[in-house]
Parts: C-alpha cells; structure tokens; sequence
C-alpha cells in the first residue's frame, strides 16, 4: 500500500562567529573551566554579535538548507520556526525569516516548546505533510538565549549558547512498511506542573519584561533521564526496533551527565551518539537540527540508516522521533 512519508531533504547549520571559552566566562562568572567541563561536558558556546537577532541565524541556516537540496524559496510551503527568543513579541520570527528569505506564498508561524521546539515542529510538518495540505516545509530551531542570561547564575549561563538549524523537510511516497525513507515515528509530551523548574521570571503578561532564565538543575536532571527514556522507549514500541538498531542518536545538546543517563538507560552505545555540546553547549530549540547537521557534515549520515531524535525542555515538554534517512 502507497502512503506518504515525510523525509529531510536537507539541513543546515549557523553559529555565531563569536566564541565564549569555558575560561573567558570565569574571568566574570564564579567557576572555572574544570567545574564547567566535569558537570556539564561544555568547553565553549557561540554567543550572538551586537545587532545579529534570532531571525539572522535562521535565515543563515535556512539558506543553506535551501541551497543543499537545490530547492527555490518559492517551493517552500511554509515555515515553522521553534525558539524561545523572538526577534519581537510579535509578528513571530518565522514571519520575518519568510520576509527575509523572499519568499512570497505559504504560512509562516512560531512554535513554543523551549528545547523541544524543533522536534514539536517536526512533528507537525509531518502532519501536515502526510495529509496532504502541504508538501514542502522549513523546520527551523533557532536561538539567542544566551541574551536571556543571568551572568551571576554560574549553575544555569555556563550551558547555554546561540545558534541555528533548519531541516527542509517534503512528502515521498513509500510502501507503508518500516523500511520506507522518512519519520516512522514521533511522539510528544508535556507536563506543566513542573514549569517552574525550568523557565524564564519574565513574561508580557506578567511583568512585561524578558526575564532571565531560572533553573532547579537537580530536579531538572532526574526528570530528564525519566522523561526522555520514556520517549525513546515508546519511538521503539511504536516501530518494533531494537536500541542496538539505531544508526545515529541525535539528541537535544542538554548536558553530558543526561545524554550519557540516558543513553546508559536504554541501551544506546557511546559511539552512536553525536555530540555538539562540547563546541556549542545547549542551544535550546537548535541543538537538535544542529546536531544532525554536524552529523551530515561528517559524512558519517548514510541512506538508510535510522536515526533516534530526542529533545526535552522547559514546560516540561519532551519527546522522540525515530526516521529512516
């Protein structure tokens, strides 16, 4: 039987040029470059230039998803921007990406799902896309969190950088069987009473300011292994994979103590992980399509092989998605 699969036809990647070591942040930060790297795994973080907003890094990174896959703006249906840092409370940034890009047709719009934002996106271009109202989408995750920083926090602004990834993602037909190329599998959660564990003190509504972001990491950590396990387990349930058959784990670039947890959890070896936070720290909403992008750079990203994607974030929302490239 003939269905409709949603493949990534391509991706791209942009960090800022601006790079914070581990020791330039402990000349103003109370840490060190040690206590960084022992708890967290993050050597450096790309840090936005003065005038250069979140719309900047993912129009960079849209651009050169668009141009890989030889694809004109104007064959795009729509973008699907994921970030916490809007360039403005509105219009939304995926507008202004839109504008940007010259493209002239589709729909454009913001999605809300801190860390998870990217995959949340995935998730709905995949919708859109198997039921036919759309067939060719920009999926970007984009962030300048490091502008939401309180510098005095040294247990929350050591892990977070800035950066863009964008997936170009369209319909394919398949034969409906799990050999077919494209995202076989997503699933997505969230549980709100836990919100204030992880979240930005600002808001429009309540205090008409940005805020900064404000962290229990060690609530944070438990959940996350939970959570994230959770979701993987239930990709796999879904599809009937093994762990030991995955390709690639790309994960949201969170923490090193997490991915290696959750990688212990599930069964997921060391060397199938792909790693950017050492380079990047946690981008939010980019680390996921930043990661893969690494991972197409490398070569290493073959047709065929299953990749397990999985993001969690303040909300908390979390979730999985498990694809064929």
């Amino acid at each position: 039987m003939s269905v409709t699969r949603t493949i990534i036809k391509s991706v791209g990647g942009y960090l800022p040029e601006r790079i914070m070591t581990n020791a330039e942040m402990s000349t103003f930060v109370d840490t060190s470059d040690e206590w960084i790297r022992e708890r967290t795994g993050i050597r450096q973080r790309h840090m936005a230039a003065d005038g250069e907003f979140t719309s900047h890094l993912a129009v960079a990174a849209a651009k050169q998803a668009l141009e890989r896959a030889g694809v004109e703006v104007n064959e795009v249906d729509m973008v699907i921007v994921g970030t916490t840092t809007p360039d403005r409370t509105f219009p939304s940034t995926a507008c202004i990406v839109q504008a940007e890009l010259g493209m002239t047709r589709g729909a454009a719009f913001d999605l809300q799902a801190a860390c998870s934002g990217f995959l949340y996106g995935l998730a709905i271009a995949d919708s859109f896309i198997i039921s036919g109202a759309y067939q060719r989408i920009l999926v970007i995750g984009a962030e300048t969190l490091t502008r939401l920083m309180d510098w005095k926090d040294r247990n929350s602004c050591v892990l977070f950088g800035d950066g863009a990834g964008a997936a170009l993602v369209e319909g394919m037909k398949g034969q409906g069987s799990l050999q077919d190329r494209g995202i076989l599998a997503s699933h997505l959660r969230s549980d709100g009473r836990y919100r204030d564990l992880l979240t930005a003190s600002g808001g429009p509504s309540t205090t008409q300011s940005i805020g900064t972001v404000q962290m229990n990491g060690r609530e944070v950590f438990r959940h996350a292994v939970v959570n994230i396990s959770e979701a993987i387990t239930k990709a796999l349930q879904i599809t009937g994979f093994a762990a030991d058959e995955i390709d690639w784990f790309v994960p949201h670039q969170a923490n090193g103590r997490i991915l290696e947890g959750v990688a212990k959890k599930v069964g997921l070896p060391r060397e199938k992980i792909v790693m950017t936070l050492d380079k990047q720290g946690n981008t939010s909403a980019a680390s996921v399509p930043l990661a893969l992008n690494s991972l197409y750079e490398s070569g290493k990203l073959q047709e065929g092989q299953l990749i397990l994607f999985e993001a969690m974030g303040g909300g908390f929302t979390w979730g999985s998605a498990l694809m064929r490239w």
